[in-house]
């Protein structure tokens, strides 16, 4: 399967969007008003069941988007906030959405790496009152989802299957409009294709991703991007095996023809996450000066 990324999502900001009752759970998408580009149109919150409801993703600080939640949730009881990962166009909501409704937080954790340490793009306020391992179960009124731990874009991203469904909210570790940002050291690429194969291996039927529309035929879809990583650092090879030592700087032109300025610097950090994991591989080596290069092959 080619790599075809889904740049429609008609639904509009603040609208609760019906996704059916597959396994008999009625599913819900409301899309915050926060484009940009790394959330796209914005970031998704998907609520889980009825009459007791859990939702998956509150999204940043934003006074709309909360709204928009409890509009939804009228005549309902909101008992659960599920958390994916704690990047700020996720977590942050939170604590506003708590206390309006008294539901409790679940996560796999806090932030793990300090902003003094490249976290600074972390919601470092947000601590799940109940943190799920990989492998815990959490169970509602019909419904019953696994948290499936999926590090690489964040170290404590958590994807979650609807059991018996079909379903795996996907969380930003695979998105429909675009590949994820890897960025050490929080990002782990090596963490984030070992999750990929992990998905690629379930036989799961639909994604509902962290930002974009939902996705169908998302197994030869994960595959397909597990194919264009393993081609980027093929690639990365390639260009330092003809051009020598090279800064990560000078590397991405060669990698990302035509890119978006405002995703060079995203790029780059990628571009690192990959030259760090050939590093563990023994594949390359960095000097004093910040200049990578192919290892020589002792025989």
């Amino acid at each position: 399967m080619s790599l075809r990324f889904l740049r429609d999502d008609p639904l509009p900001a603040g609208v609760a969007e019906e996704l059916g009752h597959p396994d008999g759970v009625r599913l819900r998408r409301i899309r915050c008003n926060n484009p940009g580009p790394f959330t796209f149109l914005g970031t998704n919150s998907y609520l889980i069941g009825e009459g007791e409801v859990a939702l998956l993703d509150p999204g940043p600080v934003d006074a709309a988007h909360h709204g928009a939640i409890l509009r939804a949730l009228d005549g309902e009881r909101l008992t659960r906030i599920l958390v994916s990962h704690t990047h700020r166009d996720h977590s942050p909501g939170a604590a506003a959405l708590q206390a309006s409704t008294g539901a409790a937080t679940f996560g796999f954790g806090p932030h793990q790496t300090p902003p003094a340490e490249g976290g600074d793009g972390g919601d470092h306020a947000f601590c799940p009152d109940h943190r799920l391992a990989d492998g815990a179960v959490l169970e509602g009124e019909g419904w019953r989802i696994t948290a499936l731990h999926t590090p690489g874009h964040c170290a404590n991203h958590l994807c979650f299957a609807l059991e018996g469904s079909g379903v795996l909210f996907s969380g930003d570790h695979v998105m429909s409009w675009s590949s994820s940002v890897v960025a050490p050291p929080d990002g782990d690429m090596a963490d984030y294709m070992a999750a990929l194969r992990r998905l690629a291996k379930r036989d799961d039927r639909l994604f509902l991703p962290g930002h974009g529309a939902p996705l169908p035929e998302p197994i030869g879809f994960t595959r397909a991007l597990l194919a264009h990583r393993q081609a980027r650092e093929d690639g990365l090879l390639e260009i330092l095996g003809r051009h020598g030592p090279a800064t990560v700087g000078e590397l991405v032109p060669f990698l990302y023809i035509g890119l978006d300025l405002r995703l060079q610097p995203a790029a780059a950090k990628s571009l690192l996450a990959h030259l760090l994991k050939l590093q563990t591989d023994a594949a390359v080596a960095i000097d004093a000066e910040g200049r990578w290069a192919v290892r020589e092959q002792r025989s």
